[in-house]
């Protein structure tokens, strides 16, 4: 049987995303299974995704739906007509039978399952997809397996997959090599699962709630294969890198004695550290830390049902500046109980955080199965028979999004390390330019003056 993986990502905003996922899904096919992986980012044209279909005539079409939506209330876009157009594309050029799976399949299944006309969907973990499969060929019953969804079976059971976790790297994937050119980075994960209960957040929906670690010296050796196939930098795509600081510490141990040279980053959570703790993960090569800090008002981050406080922000901010790292902090402006006092708080606690670049979300994206979903149902902005598939934000009584915008661009006074829905102008106008010249990792340290 041939298996087609495809990446249907092409945001490269702030930059481009290496389908990690992907290397997860191969890894749990077996050898039976001729099995190739393509990145959409890959192809310029649609007449060479085309005749690749063609050409290597697929049984099995896998599509990992990443994105929805560029939950950019400023300049938003939904990318479900690009989806529409993929699956047109797979229709017309194989007989190739469409699997969806991915984190925004994940948020919404059966609206995708429905808007695309997919014959199969997974949610979850992709690595169903090999029981999906094996139920193909041996013609059994596919409705009973957990998590997979047919036209004919909607109803859902989300569980953590229990099998075996394996990643397939192959550095001699063509779309490989898109990354190692564009910036030269990789990624990859350390645990699955996340103990935070934030009210926006559908991480625990996707991975669960409960941390799944990685062996660290596992960890290390992918890393250090990562580092041989050419990479230049590692993006760590945990939910927060931080959440277990055991565990990352001992990552971090790891990658030391295996002598993991290349720089690397990830999302943290602001939460105060162990003593030196970042001092060690920049022994070990960290030097990008990515917050998802979100607000500095006491009342907005207690709402949000964050595990931190503004006080936290500033004692983790300044234990990354005393290790000699990059910071960059993601602020999500308009959620429950903003006003303009509580987006003044935040705005002049930024002043005070130093060397730094901010990333500004103003507007919070309603996500089905979070607190923030019951929330907003619960105060009539949404109905419960609603889809919220075409984008939605949450709106605060206090302040308006365009209030906010305006606000946040008055204080930003044309900075260019205040980036405003994601920075697109900016990041678009800086970022690709450097990447041309042969600069490495994510860049946004360039913008801090």
């Amino acid at each position: 049987m041939k298996v087609l993986l495809i990446s249907a990502n092409t945001l490269r905003i702030p930059y481009p995303v290496y389908p990690l996922g992907l290397d997860y899904v191969a890894g749990c096919l077996d050898f039976r299974y001729q099995t190739k992986i393509i990145d959409l980012n890959d192809f310029t044209n649609p007449e060479g995704l085309e005749m690749m279909l063609r050409e290597f005539s697929p049984d099995v079409a896998g599509i990992s739906i990443r994105n929805i939506d560029n939950t950019d209330v400023i300049n938003c876009r939904s990318f479900l007509p690009e989806y529409k157009n993929l699956i047109s594309q797979i229709r017309k050029n194989s007989q190739a039978r469409i699997v969806l799976g991915g984190s925004g399949f994940t948020i919404f299944p059966v609206e995708f399952m429905t808007a695309l006309d997919a014959d199969f969907g997974i949610v979850g973990e992709g690595e169903r997809l090999s029981m999906l499969l094996d139920a193909l060929e041996r013609n059994m019953d596919v409705k009973k397996i957990s998590g997979v969804l047919t036209k004919e079976k909607m109803d859902i059971v989300y569980r953590p997959f229990e099998g075996l976790i394996n990643r397939r790297f192959d550095p001699a994937n063509q779309h490989t090599r898109f990354y190692l050119d564009y910036g030269g980075m990789l990624n990859l994960q350390t645990k699955r699962g996340c103990p935070f209960q934030c009210s926006y957040c559908t991480y625990p929906h996707i991975e669960g709630s409960k941390m799944r670690f990685y062996e660290p010296r596992e960890i290390a050796r992918i890393a250090h294969e990562l580092q041989d196939a050419g990479a230049k930098y590692i993006f760590i795509a945990d939910s927060a890198f931080n959440a277990s600081y055991e565990h990352s510490s001992q990552v971090a141990d790891a990658f030391i004695k295996a002598r993991v040279s290349i720089p690397w980053g990830g999302f943290f959570v602001p939460t105060i550290p162990p003593a030196d703790y970042f001092k060690r993960l920049a022994d070990a090569g960290l030097t990008h830390v990515e917050f998802g800090t979100e607000s500095l008002s006491g009342v907005v981050l207690t709402n949000l049902r964050k595990p931190f406080s503004s006080s936290d922000v500033f004692t983790a901010h300044n234990e990354v500046l005393d290790a000699g790292l990059h910071i960059a902090h993601y602020f999500l402006l308009g959620g429950p109980g903003e006003n303009k006092e509580t987006l003044r708080e935040t705005l002049t606690g930024i002043e005070n955080l130093e060397r730094a670049v901010f990333f500004f979300f103003c507007g919070v994206r309603i996500y089905p199965h979070t607190a923030l979903y019951d929330l907003a149902l619960k105060e009539g902005q949404i109905t419960a028979g609603e889809s919220i598939l075409p984008p939605v934000f949450y709106r605060s009584k206090g302040i308006t999004v365009e209030e906010i915008i305006k606000t946040v661009e008055t204080q930003a006074n044309e900075r260019l390390n205040w980036l405003i829905g994601a920075g697109e102008i900016k990041a678009t106008r800086i970022l690709p330019k450097l990447y041309r010249r042969g600069f490495t990792g994510p860049l946004w340290e360039y913008l801090i003056h």
